[in-house]
């Protein structure tokens, strides 16, 4: 039986000098692209790897950079929304990180949030992935209560820190079962 590693003192990435992976989602709260450059900066980051994982797609080929080369999974849908997605992506973050003093890289990754963005985190030796919380609303929730959380998957699956950005709380005395 093969043994998966483990996380452990001699699999550390350096914060410094080492990039981060960053989860991102049309649409999303800024707030996840810049507390990524704030940290960033804090620790001397080189760069930021955004990354929007389509999950309606499949991956073709893992490359070396932690890019892919991607096909849809429904073969007769239109190939080209996701080149829509990916310049919506972009414009949204050039806003966002206007002044953020820190290179980022946009990459398109496709399949499983949590195995893309590590793949990713491998290629380009990154020392933290950062990623949102679930959006607000029920249909996320019902969502993250049958597939589960992106963030828990990563801390669970990879020896990689997970940074996660809330971008809604909810009152604890408001707690109750997931899909209310």
């Amino acid at each position: 039986m093969r043994q998966v590693p483990q996380p452990a003192v001699s699999r550390m990435v350096d914060m410094a000098g080492h990039p981060a992976v960053v989860g991102v989602v049309p649409g999303q709260p800024d707030l996840v692209a810049l507390t990524a450059a704030s940290w960033a900066r804090a620790v001397g980051a080189p760069a930021l790897y955004l990354a929007y994982v389509d999950t309606s797609r499949y991956v073709v080929e893992e490359l070396d950079d932690g890019s892919v080369r991607h096909a849809p999974i429904d073969p007769d849908t239109a190939d080209d929304r996701w080149r829509e997605i990916h310049a919506e992506l972009r414009e949204q973050l050039t806003a966002a990180l206007a002044d953020a003093e820190v290179p980022w890289h946009l990459v398109y990754l496709a399949g499983r949030p949590d195995r893309a963005l590590t793949h990713l985190a491998r290629a380009v030796d990154a020392a933290v992935i950062v990623v949102g919380t679930r959006a607000p609303g029920s249909t996320a929730r019902m969502r993250e209560f049958l597939e589960g959380s992106v963030a828990v998957h990563l801390a669970h699956h990879q020896h990689r820190p997970v940074l996660t950005v809330p971008l809604s709380v909810v009152d604890w005395k408001d707690l109750g079962a997931p899909w209310r």
